[in-house]
């Protein structure tokens, strides 16, 4: 999967806002762009970066209703 950085993002709120969380997942993305690594922490907007193939948190979720 790949996403476009806006203005301000960094790797880890990417990995946030994509998959909820950033243990592990910032270090998979980092050796996935090595350019970025290189940039220092607020990436320039509309960068692209890769991301490993994990299952996105909109996904993940299974939504409960308590009054069905």
């Amino acid at each position: 999967m790949k996403v476009i950085a806006n203005q301000h993002d960094t790797l880890d709120l990417i990995c946030w806002r994509v998959f909820g969380k950033t243990n592990g997942v910032v270090e998979q993305t980092i050796k996935l762009n090595p350019h970025v690594s290189k940039s220092g922490s607020i990436l320039e907007q509309g960068t692209t970066i890769v991301l490993p193939d994990l299952i996105p948190v909109t996904q993940e979720l299974k939504m409960i209703n308590l009054w069905d």
